[in-house]
């Protein structure tokens, strides 16, 4: 007798379960277009900043932008709510393992100063950079018109799980589409969301580029605390078919941005094949020796002042932020020289452009790290 079904589940992969299939023809890789456009800004590398107080201060953007990527200042930390933040960072990284998560929910209850907004913008701005800023949606209606007053460039309005539709006690919550209209023109990014049809919902509201993933963060603990999210590759293939339909219904190309899980160099060239127009990279530049958080790294939903979902990490402090993104270098694990990972793999599989490299064939392979590598794991369990 059939049994009937409760709920269908559906396969769903990871980085370390998928590889990229070589192409018919092969590029030099420098002369591969790895360009990433949001709005009417053109970045020459398509890698962001995590918004995060571990990963990026006024400094930290301005150097990334003169490397050619961008960095997202979060206007709901430390930089906002103290005037002397390498004081307060200073503070989070010497805390004890035991303390350090009661004591991020002391610091990030102190009020977010507006005169801070707007210096920290105008220091980035003067320094000819361009400047990405993070709200929550809890503040967006707050913070976002003081941004773009100061002169931010793009807003990022970001939680842990976003949607076009949300249900609360408040009589009116935010509503992305009068958003846009506020801040127009400048370029909204909205996230976390992992499926077809939320992305769909969310780009019909008129924002420019979409967060993709849900917990895949190195210092995030949602997946663990709330059992909420879907690996990173089918999450960013959802996403980027929604993408596509709303393309042509509209002409309106929203820009894809996987945000968490890429740990390599092939984790990051994997996103771009499932679909990624960029990727938002958080513990990897917190190990650059430029980050503020010094080798230490924490969420965002860390603070959360009763159902913390992040945890403070010790990601090391591991090369300066032009050697990790561009090389050179002579580590053998991926975890130097993002950049040109990307563009090597776009050469061995023959795509000339970001676009090119979403049309890639990938293959459901889960023992493609450990294939016929038997002599490097060993090695690496008698060095560890």
């Amino acid at each position: 007798m059939a049994v009937p079904k409760f709920k269908d589940m559906e396969r769903a992969y990871g980085f370390d379960e998928v590889a990229l299939v070589p192409g018919n023809i092969t590029i030099n890789p420098d002369q591969t277009n790895i360009e990433l456009t949001i709005g009417n800004f053109t970045f020459s590398i398509p890698i962001l900043a995590a918004a995060m107080d571990a990963v990026v201060d006024p400094n930290f953007a301005i150097l990334l932008h003169k490397l050619g990527g961008l960095a997202v200042l979060n206007l709901d930390g430390v930089q906002t709510r103290y005037e002397k933040p390498n004081e307060v960072l200073a503070e989070i990284t010497q805390a004890s393992a035991n303390e350090v998560t009661s004591l991020l929910q002391k610091i990030y209850s102190q009020p977010i100063k507006e005169k801070l907004i707007g210096e920290r913008i105008q220091t980035i701005k003067q320094a000819g950079a361009t400047c990405a800023v993070s709200v929550i949606p809890a503040t967006t209606k707050r913070l976002a018109p003081i941004a773009k007053e100061a002169g931010a460039d793009i807003l990022v309005v970001q939680s842990t799980v976003t949607t076009a539709r949300h249900i609360s006690k408040s009589y009116r919550g935010l509503i992305f589409s009068e958003l846009c209209q506020t801040v127009a023109p400048m370029p909204v990014i909205v996230g976390n969301c992992v499926t077809y049809s939320t992305s769909l919902e969310l780009m019909k509201t008129g924002i420019d580029g979409i967060l993709v993933g849900v917990g895949p963060g190195a210092a995030c603990t949602t997946r663990e605390v709330l059992g909420v999210g879907v690996p990173q590759v089918t999450a960013t293939m959802d996403c980027a078919a929604a993408r596509e339909t709303y393309h042509k219904e509209t002409g309106k190309y929203v820009a894809v941005i996987t945000d968490g899980g890429i740990r390599t160099g092939s984790d990051l060239c994997k996103a771009f094949a499932s679909g990624a127009d960029a990727v938002m990279l958080g513990s990897i530049m917190a190990q650059a020796e430029e980050a503020p958080g010094k080798g230490y790294h924490w969420g965002m939903a860390h603070p959360h002042p009763s159902l913390p979902r992040g945890t403070r990490i010790k990601a090391g402090i591991r090369a300066p932020l032009e050697r990790l993104l561009f090389g050179p270098t002579s580590v053998t694990d991926g975890t130097e020289n993002f950049v040109g990972a990307l563009r090597t793999a776009m050469g061995v599989c023959g795509a000339l452009t970001i676009e090119d490299m979403h049309k890639v064939k990938m293959a459901i392979a889960p023992a493609i790290k450990t294939e016929g590598k038997y002599l490097q794991s060993i090695q690496g369990m008698c060095s560890g």
